[in-house]
């Protein structure tokens, strides 16, 4: 079990949110993020999590523990459960490569779906899950919660006043503990697809997102060095990609975190633009340095948290807004395999 699958058993603690019926919901696979739709059902009273679908019986009878998780019938193959249960959302959360194939088979279904990231491995796969999320009447999400959380929410909102001007410059870093007791697919890159993919994409999500810009172009280098035990893993990686103004953003990546370091990850993302400079990082909080400012500033007000899972419920049965818009989850995946490519491929990619 991972440890974000394990938050699954921690009581949520926001105010309970209505839907205008019952909801029926499974699971296919409980890696990755499935805490990020198991974790609110405490306070969505109208869901119902009737069904989970993974080859392993033991570590569905462990995440089932939780009382709330408890009724979900158990089956090993997810083409049964869709046979035999009638489900109206889905959470995809199986091995990266496998995450194409009962995307679209649910979303032929009719059946929402929100799915982990990366939705594709390859580029094939995304087209095709491209066009049955376009052609369908269903609807879609991807788990990229780093967009709905405080401090990028209020990077999102300095961008947007035009504090910061055009965003020519970005700097963005993840930096993880490195770990040997994740799912054997993990460690393969058939099956794990690269840590471009797997990683990157949140980055490269929130840059997109919260700067406006697009990406043209991408080259860069990734190596796995050390800690035979994590297999193909890319441990190191750095990536510079070519804005659609002429400008530059920064990518680099690493699973060398120390365990004594007291947290998993040390995210980092800085946006410069003509006018000014915001930037986050665990240690100093949301800042910002403008023409308008006589120092650089600590942002303390935040806004608040938000639910990946919760706000996509919203938006398809409250009429609320889609917290992640399909073209922007595309294009997000477009830039992250191409990244991806060109590292391995060693040449200059246009994205």
């Amino acid at each position: 079990m991972t440890r974000r699958t394990l938050l699954a058993g921690l009581p949520a603690m926001a105010a309970p949110t209505r839907l205008p019926q019952k909801i029926r919901c499974a699971l296919i696979g409980v890696d990755g993020h499935a805490g990020e739709v198991t974790g609110p059902l405490a306070e969505l009273p109208d869901v119902q999590l009737v069904a989970i679908a993974d080859p392993s019986a033991k570590r569905v009878a462990q995440m089932t523990k939780s009382p709330r998780l408890s009724g979900a019938k158990y089956y090993p193959d997810w083409r049964k459960m869709l046979d035999s249960e009638k489900v109206d959302v889905i959470g995809i959360h199986n091995a990266n490569s496998m995450h194409a194939d009962p995307i679209v088979a649910c979303l032929d279904r009719k059946i929402h779906v929100i799915a982990e990231k990366p939705i594709a491995t390859d580029l094939n796969d995304l087209e095709r899950v491209r066009k049955a999320v376009e052609k369908g009447s269903a609807r879609f999400t991807s788990i990229l919660p780093m967009r709905l959380t405080p401090s990028y929410l209020a990077l999102k909102e300095i961008v947007a006043s035009g504090e910061l001007g055009e965003i020519v410059q970005m700097d963005a870093q993840k930096s993880y503990q490195v770990s040997a007791d994740r799912p054997e697919w993990f460690y393969k890159r058939q099956t794990y697809g690269g840590t471009m993919a797997w990683i990157g994409i949140h980055m490269i999500d929130l840059m997109i997102h919260i700067s406006g810009r697009d990406m043209t172009e991408a080259f860069g280098f990734q190596n796995h060095i050390g800690f035979p035990d994590t297999g193909d893993t890319e441990n190191v990686t750095g990536t510079v990609f070519r804005l659609d103004n002429g400008g530059v953003a920064l990518l680099r990546m690493d699973y060398l975190r120390p365990r004594t370091s007291g947290s998993h990850g040390d995210d980092r993302l800085r946006l410069a633009g003509l006018k000014g400079i915001a930037e986050y990082m665990e240690a100093t909080g949301v800042t910002v340095m403008s023409d308008k400012r006589q120092k650089r500033e600590v942002i303390t007000k935040l806004p608040e948290k938000k639910s990946v899972f919760v706000e996509f419920l919203n938006h398809i049965y409250n009429n609320g807004p889609d917290p992640i818009p399909w073209k922007e989850i595309y294009r997000g995946h477009q830039i992250a395999l191409g990244a991806r490519d060109a590292m391995e491929k060693k040449r200059i990619t246009k994205l």
